[in-house]
C-alpha cells in the first residue's frame, strides 16, 4: 500500500470520477486506476462501484477512505513541521469563512498576521457552511470561520463572540421613530434575507419562528450588500448582524435593536477534530482570537 494509491482512493471519493481525480492528482487516469485496480487486489475487495455516472465507495471502500484522510493529514502534518521554519519564515495558511463575516472581520485580521508572519501565505475561501465543513473533512482547509451550530462532531469548534442581529429599516419607516421594536411588530413587514444554504438567513427565520410567526419573504439574496440596498430602496427590512452594519456605508439605512430576547449569532473558529494543526494556522488563530477579543 503506498501513499498515492491513499491519495488517489481519497480524490476519487471526493469527486465521485476517476477521470475528475485523475486531473486534479496531476496523472493520467488509466495510470490512477491501474493502481485503484492493484490496490484493490492487494486488499482482495472492492474499493469502488463503478457505475455509468459515478463511482461510489463500497463498505470496504470507505473504511479504508476514513483512516486514508487521516493517514494523509497526518502526512502532511509532518511535511509542513519538517519545512516550516521555527520563526514562521515561511509556509501556508487555508481559511474558509462564511461571506457574511469575512469583508466585515478579515482586513484586521489578515493585515496584523501579515506584518507578523509577511512570509506565510494566506488562502481565503469563503462559501456557505455546509461546504466548509466538507472542505475541513477533506484537509483542504486548515480552519473555518463560521456560525453555530455546526452539525458535525468530526470538528472542533470554539466560540470567538457572539453578535446582535439588527433590524434593518428603509428611510421614512414608521418603526424608525419607535422607542422599542418587538418582534410582534416586523409580523406585518415584508423581508429581505440571505438565500437558502446561508446560515445568516436560517437564523432569522429560527428566530421568526421562536416568537411564532412566519416572515413574509419578498426577495433573498447571496449578498448583505445588496440585502442592505434593497432595504434603502423600501422593498422590505431585513435583521442584519451587527459587525455589517459598523461597517455600512449606505446611508441612510436605519438600524435598530429589538426587545429582549435579542436575536444574535455566535461566530466560531472550527477545524476538524482529528487533524494536527500547524504552527502558521496555530498563529493565525491566535490573531483570530485577539480580534474577536476586540
Amino acid at each position: 500500500m503506498e501513499l498515492h494509491q491513499l491519495r488517489y482512493v481519497v480524490a476519487v471519493a471526493r469527486t465521485g470520477n476517476f477521470s475528475r481525480a485523475a486531473a486534479q492528482c496531476h496523472v493520467a487516469q488509466p495510470s490512477l486506476s491501474q493502481q485503484i485496480q492493484k490496490l484493490e487486489d492487494e486488499l482482495g475487495e472492492r474499493l469502488f462501484d463503478r457505475l455509468k455516472t459515478r463511482a461510489r465507495l463500497t463498505p470496504a471502500g470507505e473504511a479504508l477512505h476514513e483512516r486514508a484522510v487521516r493517514i494523509l493529514a497526518e502526512v502532511a502534518a509532518a511535511h509542513r513541521e519538517a519545512t516550516e521554519a521555527h520563526a514562521l519564515t515561511r509556509g501556508l495558511v487555508t481559511v474558509g469563512v462564511l461571506p457574511t463575516v469575512a469583508p466585515y472581520l478579515l482586513p484586521q485580521v489578515l493585515s496584523a498576521f501579515s506584518q507578523a508572519f509577511s512570509g506565510i501565505e494566506i488562502v481565503v475561501q469563503e462559501d456557505v457552511t455546509s461546504q466548509l465543513l466538507a472542505l475541513l473533512a477533506a484537509c483542504e482547509l486548515d480552519l473555518a470561520i463560521a456560525s453555530r451550530p455546526i452539525p458535525d462532531e468530526r470538528m472542533q469548534t470554539e466560540t470567538l463572540f457572539t453578535e446582535e442581529l439588527l433590524v434593518a429599516l428603509p428611510p421614512r419607516h414608521p418603526l424608525v421613530k419607535r422607542q422599542s421594536i418587538g418582534a410582534a411588530d416586523l409580523e406585518a413587514e415584508r423581508f429581505i434575507l440571505m438565500k437558502e444554504g446561508h446560515c445568516l438567513g436560517d437564523q432569522v427565520l429560527n428566530f421568526c419562528t421562536r416568537r411564532d410567526f412566519h416572515p413574509n419573504v419578498l426577495c433573498r439574496s447571496a449578498q448583505i450588500e445588496t440585502i442592505r440596498a434593497l432595504v434603502q430602496a423600501g422593498m422590505g427590512i431585513s435583521l442584519i448582524p451587527a459587525m455589517a452594519c459598523q461597517a455600512a456605508r449606505l446611508p441612510p439605512v436605519h438600524y435598530r435593536s429589538l426587545t429582549p430576547p435579542l436575536p444574535q449569532r455566535a461566530i466560531v473558529a472550527v477545524w476538524l477534530r482529528d487533524r494536527p494543526r500547524s504552527r502558521a494556522a496555530g498563529a493565525f488563530l491566535q490573531h483570530l482570537r485577539k480580534a474577536a477579543a476586540n
